[in-house]
């Protein structure tokens, strides 16, 4: 059993309005624009936003013209993006730089690099961000998004292996 939607003939269908106006769109917005690329992507988004609400648009009286002013809309917010990036990028590329040495880690053994290379990821993880960082085990739990007793497993277990692999004074 088929189930049709209940359209009068005066109301247009979505193909039909597609095809009849999508590239006359895009090559309007891209001559306008000046990249027919973003008219392109603006005109594809108006139509699959119209798509999504084409029971409402296709009774206005103009169908076409919310499909063409959210296009207009759409090639306006990428040209006023762009604009802020550039801005953006011009405001940091006229700061002085900043280097920044690494921090200098503590001499280590080959032994412990290595031991802690074969701690599974989440111990590895874990361990690090406790031991080097000084985080609490709530702060590392949250960072890691695990519970609590899941990171003194983790820490537990790293210890437990570095234990083994590793003789430390």
């Amino acid at each position: 059993m088929v189930i049709s939607e209940s359209r009068s003939d005066d109301e247009p269908d979505f193909d039909g309005t597609f095809r009849a106006h999508y590239t006359s769109m895009v090559r309007s917005l891209g001559l306008a624009c000046g990249d027919a690329e973003v008219a392109a992507d603006a005109v594809q988004d108006a139509f699959t936003r119209a798509y999504a609400r084409w029971s409402r648009i296709s009774g206005y009286e103009d169908p076409v013209a919310w499909i063409r002013h959210v296009a207009l809309n759409r090639v306006r917010d990428h040209y006023r993006h762009a604009s802020r990036g550039r801005r953006a990028f011009d405001r940091i590329a006229h700061r002085d730089r900043t280097d920044v040495a690494p921090p200098e880690l503590p001499p280590e053994s080959p032994g412990v690099a290595a031991a802690l290379a074969a701690l599974p990821r989440q111990q590895r993880t874990a361990a690090a961000l406790f031991y080097v960082e000084q985080l609490s085990v709530r702060e590392v739990a949250t960072s890691m998004k695990l519970s609590e007793g899941a990171v003194k497993y983790h820490l537990h277990a790293a210890r437990a292996a570095l234990r083994e692999k590793v003789s430390l004074p």
